[in-house]
Protein backbone atom coordinates (compact mmCIF):
# COMPACT_ATOMS: atom_id res chain seq x y z
CA UNK A 1 0.00 0.00 0.00
CA UNK A 2 1.46 3.36 -0.97
CA UNK A 3 1.98 6.19 1.48
CA UNK A 4 -0.46 8.38 -0.42
CA UNK A 5 -3.26 5.91 0.23
CA UNK A 6 -2.52 6.13 3.94
CA UNK A 7 -2.59 9.92 3.88
CA UNK A 8 -4.27 11.85 6.60
CA UNK A 9 -7.68 13.14 5.51
CA UNK A 10 -8.53 15.33 8.49
CA UNK A 11 -10.12 18.51 7.06
CA UNK A 12 -8.55 20.58 9.83
CA UNK A 13 -5.25 20.46 7.99
CA UNK A 14 -6.63 21.78 4.71
CA UNK A 15 -5.04 24.82 3.14
CA UNK A 16 -7.96 27.08 4.04
CA UNK A 17 -7.61 26.25 7.73
CA UNK A 18 -3.87 26.69 7.39
CA UNK A 19 -4.21 30.27 6.15
CA UNK A 20 -6.33 31.30 9.13
CA UNK A 21 -3.69 30.39 11.69
CA UNK A 22 -1.34 32.86 13.33
CA UNK A 23 2.04 32.84 11.60
CA UNK A 24 5.35 34.65 11.90
CA UNK A 25 4.58 37.18 9.16
CA UNK A 26 1.44 38.20 11.07
CA UNK A 27 3.39 38.47 14.33
CA UNK A 28 5.31 41.42 12.87
CA UNK A 29 2.07 43.38 12.61
CA UNK A 30 1.44 43.05 16.35
CA UNK A 31 4.11 45.55 17.33
CA UNK A 32 3.38 49.26 17.24
CA UNK A 33 6.05 51.76 16.17
CA UNK A 34 6.74 52.92 19.77
CA UNK A 35 7.32 49.29 20.80
CA UNK A 36 9.66 48.69 17.87
CA UNK A 37 11.56 51.86 18.79
CA UNK A 38 11.91 50.63 22.39
CA UNK A 39 13.33 47.30 21.19
CA UNK A 40 15.92 49.02 19.00
CA UNK A 41 16.74 51.45 21.81
CA UNK A 42 17.60 48.47 24.03
CA UNK A 43 20.07 47.24 21.39
CA UNK A 44 21.51 50.76 21.13
CA UNK A 45 22.00 50.98 24.90
CA UNK A 46 23.84 47.66 24.97
CA UNK A 47 25.90 48.78 21.98
CA UNK A 48 26.87 52.07 23.61
CA UNK A 49 27.90 50.42 26.88
CA UNK A 50 29.72 47.71 24.93
CA UNK A 51 31.70 50.29 22.95
CA UNK A 52 32.53 52.15 26.14
CA UNK A 53 33.82 49.00 27.83
CA UNK A 54 35.77 48.10 24.70
CA UNK A 55 37.41 51.55 24.70
CA UNK A 56 38.35 51.22 28.38
CA UNK A 57 39.74 47.72 27.79
CA UNK A 58 41.86 48.84 24.83
CA UNK A 59 43.12 51.84 26.80
CA UNK A 60 44.24 49.59 29.64
CA UNK A 61 46.05 47.36 27.13
CA UNK A 62 47.85 50.37 25.63
CA UNK A 63 48.84 51.59 29.10
CA UNK A 64 50.22 48.17 29.97
CA UNK A 65 47.71 47.61 32.76
CA UNK A 66 46.38 44.39 31.23
CA UNK A 67 47.16 42.00 28.41
CA UNK A 68 44.99 41.27 25.41
CA UNK A 69 44.76 37.46 25.13
CA UNK A 70 43.42 37.78 21.58
CA UNK A 71 46.14 40.07 20.26
CA UNK A 72 47.89 38.91 17.08
CA UNK A 73 51.68 38.36 17.18
CA UNK A 74 53.74 41.33 16.05
CA UNK A 75 53.71 41.62 12.27
CA UNK A 76 50.65 39.36 11.85
CA UNK A 77 47.09 40.26 10.98
CA UNK A 78 44.39 39.32 13.48
CA UNK A 79 42.63 36.01 12.95
CA UNK A 80 39.50 37.43 14.57
CA UNK A 81 36.82 39.47 12.85
CA UNK A 82 36.47 42.65 14.88
CA UNK A 83 32.67 42.91 14.65
CA UNK A 84 32.04 39.24 15.54
CA UNK A 85 34.57 39.43 18.35
CA UNK A 86 32.85 42.54 19.71
CA UNK A 87 29.43 40.87 19.49
CA UNK A 88 30.61 37.77 21.32
CA UNK A 89 32.31 39.72 24.13
CA UNK A 90 29.85 42.53 24.68
CA UNK A 91 26.50 40.99 23.70
CA UNK A 92 26.62 37.20 23.85
CA UNK A 93 28.84 36.93 26.92
CA UNK A 94 26.33 38.88 29.00
CA UNK A 95 23.86 36.02 28.62
CA UNK A 96 26.24 33.13 27.95
CA UNK A 97 25.01 31.37 31.09
CA UNK A 98 21.67 30.86 29.28
CA UNK A 99 23.44 28.68 26.73
CA UNK A 100 26.05 25.90 26.76
CA UNK A 101 24.46 24.45 29.90
CA UNK A 102 26.03 21.03 30.55
CA UNK A 103 23.74 18.17 31.54
CA UNK A 104 24.67 15.02 33.44
CA UNK A 105 21.90 12.67 32.35
CA UNK A 106 20.07 11.27 29.36
CA UNK A 107 18.40 14.07 27.37
CA UNK A 108 14.94 12.72 28.14
CA UNK A 109 11.81 14.27 29.60
CA UNK A 110 13.58 15.25 32.82
CA UNK A 111 17.29 16.11 32.85
CA UNK A 112 20.01 16.91 35.39
CA UNK A 113 21.64 20.28 34.74
CA UNK A 114 25.05 20.81 36.35
CA UNK A 115 25.00 23.85 38.64
CA UNK A 116 27.71 26.44 38.04
CA UNK A 117 28.73 29.97 38.96
CA UNK A 118 30.91 32.53 37.19
CA UNK A 119 33.34 34.83 39.01
CA UNK A 120 34.22 36.83 35.88
CA UNK A 121 30.98 37.70 34.06
CA UNK A 122 30.59 34.40 32.18
CA UNK A 123 34.17 34.27 30.92
CA UNK A 124 34.71 31.06 32.86
CA UNK A 125 32.63 28.82 35.11
CA UNK A 126 33.12 27.02 38.40
CA UNK A 127 31.01 23.92 39.03
CA UNK A 128 29.48 23.52 42.46
CA UNK A 129 29.25 19.73 42.26
CA UNK A 130 25.46 19.78 42.53
CA UNK A 131 22.77 19.17 39.92
CA UNK A 132 19.29 20.53 39.32
CA UNK A 133 16.52 18.22 38.15
CA UNK A 134 14.51 20.13 35.53
CA UNK A 135 11.77 19.47 32.98
CA UNK A 136 13.23 19.35 29.49
CA UNK A 137 11.39 21.61 27.03
CA UNK A 138 14.36 22.24 24.76
CA UNK A 139 15.49 18.92 23.23
CA UNK A 140 14.32 17.40 19.94
CA UNK A 141 13.19 14.24 21.71
CA UNK A 142 9.90 14.25 19.83
CA UNK A 143 8.92 10.59 20.19
CA UNK A 144 10.68 9.98 23.49
CA UNK A 145 13.42 7.64 22.20
CA UNK A 146 16.08 9.40 24.29
CA UNK A 147 15.81 6.75 26.97
CA UNK A 148 18.13 4.43 28.86
CA UNK A 149 15.86 1.38 29.04
CA UNK A 150 13.76 -0.57 26.58
CA UNK A 151 14.25 -2.68 23.45
CA UNK A 152 15.66 0.17 21.33
CA UNK A 153 18.59 0.98 23.61
CA UNK A 154 19.18 -2.73 24.28
CA UNK A 155 19.64 -3.37 20.55
CA UNK A 156 22.09 -0.45 20.42
CA UNK A 157 24.13 -1.97 23.27
CA UNK A 158 24.29 -5.26 21.37
CA UNK A 159 25.45 -3.49 18.21
CA UNK A 160 28.29 -1.84 20.14
CA UNK A 161 29.52 -5.26 21.19
CA UNK A 162 29.34 -6.49 17.60
CA UNK A 163 30.53 -3.46 15.58
CA UNK A 164 32.31 -1.11 18.00
CA UNK A 165 31.54 2.57 18.40
CA UNK A 166 32.66 4.09 15.09
CA UNK A 167 32.99 3.31 11.41
CA UNK A 168 36.46 4.81 10.99
CA UNK A 169 36.04 5.29 7.25
CA UNK A 170 33.96 7.05 4.58
CA UNK A 171 31.15 5.11 2.97
CA UNK A 172 32.97 4.71 -0.35
CA UNK A 173 35.90 2.97 1.37
CA UNK A 174 35.27 0.65 4.32
CA UNK A 175 32.58 2.53 6.26
CA UNK A 176 29.51 0.66 5.08
CA UNK A 177 27.86 -2.07 7.16
CA UNK A 178 24.73 -4.19 7.00
CA UNK A 179 22.90 -2.08 9.61
CA UNK A 180 23.27 1.04 7.46
CA UNK A 181 22.08 -0.86 4.39
CA UNK A 182 18.99 -2.08 6.22
CA UNK A 183 18.32 1.44 7.50
CA UNK A 184 18.51 2.85 3.97
CA UNK A 185 16.07 0.29 2.63
CA UNK A 186 13.62 0.75 5.48
CA UNK A 187 13.61 4.56 5.49
CA UNK A 188 13.05 4.58 1.71
CA UNK A 189 10.06 2.28 2.10
CA UNK A 190 8.78 4.29 5.08
CA UNK A 191 8.68 7.61 3.22
CA UNK A 192 7.47 6.07 -0.04
CA UNK A 193 10.57 6.44 -2.21
CA UNK A 194 12.43 3.84 -4.31
CA UNK A 195 15.82 4.36 -2.62
CA UNK A 196 17.63 6.27 0.10
CA UNK A 197 21.15 7.15 1.20
CA UNK A 198 22.29 7.76 4.79
CA UNK A 199 24.75 10.42 6.02
CA UNK A 200 26.58 10.55 9.34
CA UNK A 201 25.54 14.11 10.18
CA UNK A 202 22.21 15.88 9.75
CA UNK A 203 23.71 19.27 8.87
CA UNK A 204 26.04 17.67 6.33
CA UNK A 205 23.11 15.90 4.68
CA UNK A 206 21.95 19.25 3.31
CA UNK A 207 25.28 21.02 3.01
CA UNK A 208 26.91 18.20 0.99
CA UNK A 209 23.89 17.05 -1.01
CA UNK A 210 22.58 20.35 -2.37
CA UNK A 211 25.89 21.13 -4.15
CA UNK A 212 25.72 17.68 -5.75
CA UNK A 213 22.19 18.21 -7.04
CA UNK A 214 22.36 21.91 -7.85
CA UNK A 215 26.01 22.38 -8.75
CA UNK A 216 27.12 24.00 -11.98
CA UNK A 217 26.13 27.00 -14.02
CA UNK A 218 22.62 27.44 -15.24
CA UNK A 219 20.93 26.20 -12.06
CA UNK A 220 18.54 28.37 -10.07
CA UNK A 221 17.74 27.63 -6.42
CA UNK A 222 14.53 29.19 -5.07
CA UNK A 223 14.68 29.01 -1.30
CA UNK A 224 12.31 29.99 1.49
CA UNK A 225 13.70 32.99 3.36
CA UNK A 226 13.57 31.10 6.68
CA UNK A 227 15.24 27.88 5.54
CA UNK A 228 17.79 26.32 7.89
CA UNK A 229 21.44 27.36 7.77
CA UNK A 230 22.46 23.94 6.43
CA UNK A 231 20.34 24.64 3.34
CA UNK A 232 21.85 28.11 3.03
CA UNK A 233 25.38 26.69 3.29
CA UNK A 234 24.67 23.99 0.72
CA UNK A 235 23.05 26.44 -1.70
CA UNK A 236 25.97 28.87 -1.47
CA UNK A 237 28.49 26.08 -1.90
CA UNK A 238 26.71 24.80 -5.01
CA UNK A 239 27.64 27.81 -7.14
CA UNK A 240 24.05 28.09 -8.35
CA UNK A 241 22.16 31.37 -8.55
CA UNK A 242 19.95 31.78 -5.46
CA UNK A 243 16.61 33.56 -5.24
CA UNK A 244 14.38 33.67 -2.17
CA UNK A 245 10.64 33.96 -1.66
CA UNK A 246 8.72 35.24 1.34
CA UNK A 247 8.35 32.65 4.05
CA UNK A 248 5.71 30.04 3.17
CA UNK A 249 4.10 32.48 0.75
CA UNK A 250 3.07 30.58 -2.37
CA UNK A 251 1.96 33.74 -4.16
CA UNK A 252 5.45 35.17 -3.83
CA UNK A 253 6.94 31.82 -4.84
CA UNK A 254 4.92 31.93 -8.06
CA UNK A 255 6.06 35.50 -8.68
CA UNK A 256 9.71 34.43 -8.36
CA UNK A 257 9.15 31.40 -10.59
CA UNK A 258 7.45 33.45 -13.31
CA UNK A 259 10.16 36.11 -13.23
CA UNK A 260 12.91 33.47 -13.43
CA UNK A 261 11.32 31.80 -16.45
CA UNK A 262 10.60 35.06 -18.26
CA UNK A 263 13.97 36.73 -17.61
CA UNK A 264 16.20 33.67 -17.76
CA UNK A 265 19.83 33.69 -16.60
CA UNK A 266 21.61 36.94 -15.70
CA UNK A 267 23.26 38.79 -18.62
CA UNK A 268 22.68 36.08 -21.24
CA UNK A 269 18.94 35.62 -20.55
CA UNK A 270 19.23 32.01 -21.62
CA UNK A 271 16.82 29.49 -20.16
CA UNK A 272 17.73 27.97 -16.83
CA UNK A 273 19.02 24.41 -17.10
CA UNK A 274 17.02 23.53 -14.00
CA UNK A 275 15.12 25.26 -11.21
CA UNK A 276 15.07 23.72 -7.72
CA UNK A 277 12.61 24.83 -5.02
CA UNK A 278 13.80 24.13 -1.47
CA UNK A 279 11.46 24.22 1.54
CA UNK A 280 11.18 22.64 4.99
CA UNK A 281 8.41 20.38 6.29
CA UNK A 282 8.35 22.12 9.71
CA UNK A 283 10.34 25.33 10.14
CA UNK A 284 12.41 24.85 13.26
CA UNK A 285 12.20 28.40 14.63
CA UNK A 286 8.57 29.04 13.70
CA UNK A 287 6.83 25.70 14.26
CA UNK A 288 5.03 26.23 10.96
CA UNK A 289 4.21 23.53 8.42
CA UNK A 290 4.94 24.31 4.78
CA UNK A 291 2.01 24.76 2.39
CA UNK A 292 3.03 21.65 0.50
CA UNK A 293 -0.05 21.07 -1.73
CA UNK A 294 0.20 24.57 -3.21
CA UNK A 295 3.98 24.29 -3.61
CA UNK A 296 3.62 20.95 -5.41
CA UNK A 297 1.03 22.51 -7.74
CA UNK A 298 3.46 25.32 -8.61
CA UNK A 299 6.30 22.85 -9.04
CA UNK A 300 4.27 20.93 -11.61
CA UNK A 301 2.96 24.05 -13.32
CA UNK A 302 6.42 25.53 -13.91
CA UNK A 303 8.35 22.24 -14.32
CA UNK A 304 10.68 22.82 -11.36
CA UNK A 305 12.25 20.29 -9.01
CA UNK A 306 11.20 20.19 -5.36
CA UNK A 307 13.52 19.46 -2.41
CA UNK A 308 11.79 19.09 0.99
CA UNK A 309 13.76 19.11 4.26
CA UNK A 310 11.87 16.93 6.75
CA UNK A 311 14.31 17.24 9.63
CA UNK A 312 11.57 18.23 12.08
CA UNK A 313 8.54 16.68 10.37
CA UNK A 314 9.57 13.06 9.77
CA UNK A 315 8.24 10.96 12.64
CA UNK A 316 6.36 13.96 14.02
CA UNK A 317 3.67 14.67 11.41
CA UNK A 318 0.98 12.41 10.00
CA UNK A 319 -1.06 9.67 11.63
CA UNK A 320 1.77 7.17 11.16
CA UNK A 321 4.70 9.61 11.41
CA UNK A 322 5.52 9.62 7.70
CA UNK A 323 5.96 13.37 7.66
CA UNK A 324 4.62 16.36 5.82
CA UNK A 325 3.46 14.37 2.77
CA UNK A 326 1.17 12.26 4.94
CA UNK A 327 0.03 15.32 6.89
CA UNK A 328 -1.23 17.01 3.72
CA UNK A 329 -2.18 13.87 1.78
CA UNK A 330 0.45 14.56 -0.90
CA UNK A 331 1.87 11.66 -2.92
CA UNK A 332 5.63 11.34 -2.15
CA UNK A 333 6.19 10.69 -5.86
CA UNK A 334 5.41 14.40 -6.41
CA UNK A 335 8.48 15.34 -4.35
CA UNK A 336 11.78 14.90 -6.18
CA UNK A 337 14.06 14.88 -3.11
CA UNK A 338 12.97 14.08 0.45
CA UNK A 339 15.58 14.87 3.07
CA UNK A 340 15.30 14.06 6.77
CA UNK A 341 17.37 13.57 9.90
CA UNK A 342 17.53 10.92 12.60
CA UNK A 343 18.44 13.46 15.30
CA UNK A 344 14.89 14.45 16.25
CA UNK A 345 12.14 11.85 16.30
CA UNK A 346 14.53 8.88 16.17
CA UNK A 347 16.89 9.89 18.98
CA UNK A 348 20.04 9.22 16.93
CA UNK A 349 22.36 11.19 14.64
CA UNK A 350 22.77 11.62 10.90
CA UNK A 351 20.34 12.11 8.07
CA UNK A 352 19.06 10.63 4.83
CA UNK A 353 18.12 11.54 1.27
CA UNK A 354 15.25 9.60 -0.33
CA UNK A 355 14.64 9.83 -4.07
CA UNK A 356 14.60 7.82 -7.28
CA UNK A 357 17.30 5.16 -7.47
CA UNK A 358 19.17 6.97 -10.26
CA UNK A 359 19.54 10.08 -8.06
CA UNK A 360 20.72 8.02 -5.10
CA UNK A 361 23.30 6.11 -7.15
CA UNK A 362 24.59 9.43 -8.50
CA UNK A 363 24.92 10.88 -4.98
CA UNK A 364 26.84 7.86 -3.71
CA UNK A 365 29.59 8.60 -6.23
CA UNK A 366 29.60 12.41 -6.16
CA UNK A 367 28.52 13.75 -2.74
CA UNK A 368 31.54 14.62 -0.62
CA UNK A 369 29.42 13.69 2.40
CA UNK A 370 29.86 10.12 1.15
CA UNK A 371 33.40 10.41 -0.22
CA UNK A 372 35.23 12.30 2.53
CA UNK A 373 33.10 12.16 5.71
CA UNK A 374 33.05 9.20 8.07
CA UNK A 375 29.92 7.15 7.61
CA UNK A 376 27.27 6.72 10.28
CA UNK A 377 28.49 4.31 12.94
CA UNK A 378 26.64 1.02 13.36
CA UNK A 379 25.30 1.79 16.89
CA UNK A 380 23.86 5.12 15.71
CA UNK A 381 22.34 3.42 12.68
CA UNK A 382 20.92 0.73 14.96
CA UNK A 383 19.29 3.37 17.17
CA UNK A 384 17.60 4.95 14.14
CA UNK A 385 16.66 1.55 12.69
CA UNK A 386 15.19 0.22 15.93
CA UNK A 387 13.22 3.42 16.51
CA UNK A 388 11.96 3.30 12.92
CA UNK A 389 10.75 -0.28 13.41
CA UNK A 390 8.85 0.79 16.52
CA UNK A 391 7.24 3.69 14.65
CA UNK A 392 6.34 1.70 11.55
CA UNK A 393 5.28 -1.66 12.95
CA UNK A 394 4.12 -1.44 16.56
CA UNK A 395 1.23 -0.09 18.58
CA UNK A 396 3.77 1.64 20.80
CA UNK A 397 4.88 3.69 17.78
CA UNK A 398 1.31 4.74 17.02
CA UNK A 399 0.82 5.63 20.68
CA UNK A 400 3.93 7.81 20.70
CA UNK A 401 2.84 9.72 17.58
CA UNK A 402 -0.66 10.33 18.92
CA UNK A 403 0.76 11.34 22.30
CA UNK A 404 3.07 13.84 20.61
CA UNK A 405 0.20 15.44 18.69
CA UNK A 406 -2.01 15.55 21.78
CA UNK A 407 0.76 17.02 23.94
CA UNK A 408 1.73 19.64 21.35
CA UNK A 409 -1.83 20.82 20.73
CA UNK A 410 -2.71 20.82 24.45
CA UNK A 411 0.43 22.76 25.36
CA UNK A 412 -0.14 25.32 22.59
CA UNK A 413 -3.80 25.81 23.51
CA UNK A 414 -2.98 26.29 27.21
CA UNK A 415 -0.39 28.97 26.44
CA UNK A 416 -2.78 30.78 24.09
CA UNK A 417 -5.48 30.71 26.78
CA UNK A 418 -3.07 32.48 29.13
CA UNK A 419 -2.66 35.36 26.66
CA UNK A 420 0.90 34.43 25.70
CA UNK A 421 1.94 35.18 22.13
CA UNK A 422 2.33 31.72 20.60
CA UNK A 423 2.32 30.89 16.90
CA UNK A 424 2.80 27.96 14.56
CA UNK A 425 0.58 25.10 13.40
CA UNK A 426 -1.34 22.38 15.21
CA UNK A 427 0.45 19.01 15.47
CA UNK A 428 3.85 20.73 15.23
CA UNK A 429 6.06 19.77 18.20
CA UNK A 430 7.86 23.12 17.91
CA UNK A 431 5.97 25.80 19.86
CA UNK A 432 7.56 29.28 19.75
CA UNK A 433 6.53 31.97 22.24
CA UNK A 434 7.40 35.58 21.52
CA UNK A 435 9.57 37.69 23.82
CA UNK A 436 10.26 40.57 21.40
CA UNK A 437 12.61 42.51 23.73
CA UNK A 438 16.30 41.57 23.92
CA UNK A 439 16.41 42.13 27.69
CA UNK A 440 13.82 39.39 28.17
CA UNK A 441 15.97 36.71 26.50
CA UNK A 442 18.32 36.21 29.45
CA UNK A 443 15.72 37.12 32.07
CA UNK A 444 13.18 34.55 30.89
CA UNK A 445 15.78 31.79 30.52
CA UNK A 446 17.07 32.34 34.07
CA UNK A 447 13.58 32.60 35.54
CA UNK A 448 12.57 29.37 33.82
CA UNK A 449 15.63 27.52 35.11
CA UNK A 450 14.97 28.77 38.65
CA UNK A 451 11.51 27.20 38.38
CA UNK A 452 12.80 23.89 37.07
CA UNK A 453 12.29 24.35 33.32
CA UNK A 454 15.01 23.93 30.70
CA UNK A 455 14.12 26.01 27.64
CA UNK A 456 15.81 27.39 24.53
CA UNK A 457 15.79 31.17 24.04
CA UNK A 458 16.57 32.61 20.63
CA UNK A 459 17.45 36.12 19.49
CA UNK A 460 19.45 38.10 16.95
CA UNK A 461 21.27 37.12 14.73
CA UNK A 462 19.36 33.81 14.59
CA UNK A 463 16.08 35.74 14.43
CA UNK A 464 15.31 39.32 13.36
CA UNK A 465 16.09 41.90 16.06
CA UNK A 466 12.45 42.49 16.97
CA UNK A 467 11.39 38.83 17.01
CA UNK A 468 13.24 37.25 19.96
CA UNK A 469 11.46 34.17 21.28
CA UNK A 470 11.43 31.04 23.41
CA UNK A 471 11.30 27.81 21.42
CA UNK A 472 9.58 24.98 23.27
CA UNK A 473 10.02 21.43 21.95
CA UNK A 474 7.34 19.01 23.08
CA UNK A 475 7.87 15.26 23.42
CA UNK A 476 5.68 12.17 23.49
CA UNK A 477 7.54 11.41 26.72
CA UNK A 478 5.85 14.31 28.49
CA UNK A 479 2.85 13.38 30.59
CA UNK A 480 -0.19 15.61 30.95
CA UNK A 481 1.01 16.33 34.50
CA UNK A 482 4.42 17.45 33.14
CA UNK A 483 2.75 19.84 30.72
CA UNK A 484 0.45 21.27 33.40
CA UNK A 485 3.47 21.86 35.64
CA UNK A 486 5.29 23.57 32.78
CA UNK A 487 2.31 25.77 31.84
CA UNK A 488 1.83 26.95 35.42
CA UNK A 489 5.48 27.90 35.76
CA UNK A 490 5.52 29.58 32.33
CA UNK A 491 2.48 31.57 33.44
CA UNK A 492 4.42 32.75 36.52
CA UNK A 493 7.32 33.86 34.34
CA UNK A 494 4.89 35.49 31.92
CA UNK A 495 3.48 37.63 34.74
CA UNK A 496 6.96 38.64 35.93
CA UNK A 497 8.41 39.37 32.49
CA UNK A 498 5.19 40.86 31.06
CA UNK A 499 4.88 38.28 28.29
CA UNK A 500 1.08 38.06 28.17
CA UNK A 501 0.48 40.20 25.13
CA UNK A 502 -3.26 39.51 25.23
CA UNK A 503 -4.13 43.03 24.11
CA UNK A 504 -2.60 42.42 20.68
CA UNK A 505 -4.85 41.51 17.80
CA UNK A 506 -3.53 39.62 14.80
CA UNK A 507 -4.63 41.01 11.47
CA UNK A 508 -6.49 38.26 9.66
Amino acid sequence: MGVASKAQTNPSVGTEGYKKKKHIEQIRTMLSYPEIICIYMAYCIILIFGLAREWVSKSMVLLGLKQNPFAAPKGYASLFKDLEYFWLRRFYQRCRDCFERPIASCAGTWIDVMDRTSPDENTSYQYTGTKSRVLNLGSYNYLGFAETTGPVIESVAESIQKYGVCSGSPTVEAGRCDVVEELEKMIADFVGKPAAIVFGMGYATNSTTIPTICGGRGTLIISDTLNHNSIVAGARDSGAIIRTFKHNNTHDLERVLRAAIVEGQPRTHRQWKKIVIIVEGIYSMEGEICALPEIVALKKKYKAYLYVDEAHSIGALGNTGRGVCEHWGVNPADIDILMGTFTKAFGSVGGYIAADKAYIDYMRKTSYGQIYCSSMSAPCAQQALAALKVIAHTEDGKRRIKQLHDNSNYFRSRLLALGLCVFGDNDSPVVPMMLFHIAKIAAVSRLMLERGLAVVVVGFPVTPMILSRVRFCISAGHTREDIDIAVNKISEVGDIALLKYDSYKVQE
